[in-house]
């Protein structure tokens, strides 16, 4: 309502909550909208538009209920984003780097109504035609009981922090330490993670 009346502003902001909306819930419209949204990065992300980097935050992942049905839509949404990504990409797609990533985890446990909660370790992905990628990067802590942390999470092994610092820092060629001060300042002495991006 602030910008209704606003003829510079009024465009722009309807806009910018229309492209929102693609990416509220990658599995709403039978991933239709996820695939728009991959379609939108890469028109942004062509050469003549100058953009290097593109974020985008996507919704529907907090699956406290009902998980299953509801966590196969999300990733199938999410598959349809990134091969919308890539489709739209032609050539470059050999040059591009995706990080897939989450601030939380979820519980190792299904809980009462076949969801999970809230929990510690989780999971990131890289893709992309730059990645030195077909592997599991991990120090697995299995999911017998008592390899769990606080008897109910996936133990973590290695910082989020660390694996996005080396990525970022080996696909734009910045030293890793640069990159971790840069990006992660609480974090700046963490060692990064090598060996994920092509070189």
């Amino acid at each position: 309502m602030l910008y209704d009346g606003d003829q510079q502003l009024h465009g722009l902001w309807s806009e910018a909550m229309a492209t929102r909306q693609l990416t509220s819930d990658l599995a709403q419209d039978g991933g239709r909208n996820a695939a728009a949204t991959g379609a939108l990065a890469a028109r942004l992300l062509k050469p003549d538009t100058g953009a290097r980097i593109a974020m985008i935050e996507t919704g529907g992942w907090d699956t406290h209920t009902g998980q299953r049905g509801r966590l196969t839509a999300q990733l199938k949404g999410l598959d349809a984003m990134v091969a919308s990504l890539q489709a739209g990409l032609g050539p470059l797609w050999a040059d591009t780097m995706v990080l897939v990533a989450t601030e939380f985890g979820r519980t190792v446990a299904v809980n009462g109504t076949g969801g999970t909660d809230h929990g510690t370790g989780t999971s990131a992905m890289l893709f992309g035609g730059a990645v030195k990628g077909g592997r599991v990067v991990s120090d697995w802590p299995s999911l017998a009981p008592a390899a769990l942390y606080e008897a109910r999470d996936l133990k973590p092994t290695m910082q989020l922090d660390a694996f996005i610092g080396w990525a970022v820092s080996s696909h734009f060629g910045v030293e890793p330490e640069r990159a971790m001060a840069a990006l992660f300042p609480a974090s700046a002495k963490t060692a990064a993670i090598e060996g994920l991006v092509r070189v």
